[in-house]
C-alpha cells in the first residue's frame, strides 16, 4: 500500500521504536512507517487503517507492538474475532493487562457477554490503573445491557469515578453511557440530568452528549444548506408560475 513520503516512521512512539531494533534496519523503517499510517488513518480511515495494519503484520508477526496495532484495527473495523486474537497474542508476549478491558468488549462483539462479565470479575482487573479500571466498567455495563439487565448495568456504573466533579480524561464517556443506561430505563428526568453533566466534561467532543440532551429536550436542528434549498426550489415554482398568469 503506498505511504505519503512526508511519513519516515520517526513519528511513532519510542517504545514502539526500541521494541523494532530487534529488526534488520530497513524492516524496522517498512515497518514504523505502516504503523504510523495505522496510527493517522484508524479514526478517520478504518479500513484504510486495517490494510496498512496487515502490512506491518505480514513484515513483523512476532512485534508485539505490530500484533496490537492489528488488534485495535481489526476493532476499528468491527472484526472481533480477529481483534481478540492479536490482542491475546500481544498480552503474552508482554505479560501486561492494558489490553484486557478491549479484549473483554471483543467478547461482546462475538456476542457473549456472560464472558466479558467473566473477564470483568477477574484479577487482572486489579492490576489496571484507575483509566483501564473504569473501561472495564463501562465494558460490563454494557454486559448487562446487552443480557437486558438494565438496573444492573445502571449499578455497575455507579462509582466514585461517576460522582466526582474533577474532569478526567474518562468523565464524559461515563457519564453518557451512565445518562444513556437512565433512558434505556425510562427514568428520564435523571438522564437529562446526566447528559447535561457528561456535556459539561466533553470538551473534544468526544461523544454526542449535546445532541443526546438537545433531542430530550425537543430541539430540532434543521440543516441551513437543505432549508436554503428548498428555498430556492420555491422561487424557482413562482417564478414559472407567473407567465401562466398573465396569459
Amino acid at each position: 500500500m503506498p505511504i505519503p513520503e512526508d511519513v519516515t516512521g520517526d513519528e511513532i512512539d519510542k517504545d514502539v521504536r526500541q521494541e523494532l531494533q530487534s529488526l534488520p534496519k530497513t524492516l524496522a523503517e517498512d515497518v514504523a512507517r505502516n504503523l504510523v499510517m495505522v496510527a493517522r488513518l484508524i479514526d478517520e480511515d478504518p479500513e484504510g487503517a486495517y490494510g496498512y495494519s496487515r502490512v506491518a503484520l505480514r513484515l513483523a508477526s512476532r512485534v508485539a507492538a505490530v500484533r496490537e496495532a492489528a488488534g485495535f484495527a481489526a476493532y476499528a473495523n468491527q472484526k472481533y474475532a480477529e481483534a481478540l486474537a492479536e490482542f491475546r497474542a500481544a498480552r503474552r508476549m508482554t505479560g501486561t493487562v492494558e489490553l484486557w478491558p478491549l479484549m473483554a468488549d471483543c467478547e461482546r462483539g462475538l456476542g457473549r457477554p456472560e464472558k466479558a462479565l467473566d473477564m470483568a470479575g477477574a484479577p487482572e482487573v486489579h492490576k489496571l490503573d484507575k483509566a483501564g479500571q473504569v473501561e472495564m466498567r463501562l465494558v460490563a455495563a454494557g454486559a448487562r445491557r446487552d443480557m437486558g439487565q438494565l438496573d444492573a448495568a445502571i449499578v455497575t456504573l455507579q462509582s466514585p469515578e461517576l460522582a466526582s466533579n474533577s474532569v478526567q480524561p474518562w468523565t464524559a464517556r461515563l457519564r453518557y453511557a451512565y445518562a444513556d443506561a437512565l433512558l434505556a430505563a425510562g427514568r428520564q428526568g435523571e438522564a437529562r440530568e446526566w447528559f447535561a453533566k457528561a456535556v459539561e466534561a466533553d470538551k473534544d467532543g468526544s461523544t454526542d452528549a449535546s445532541d443526546r440532551l438537545a433531542e430530550l429536550d425537543g430541539v430540532e436542528f434543521v440543516d441551513a444548506f437543505d432549508e436554503s434549498e428548498g428555498e430556492s426550489e420555491g422561487d424557482d415554482g413562482d417564478a414559472a408560475a407567473a407567465p401562466a398568469d398573465d396569459e
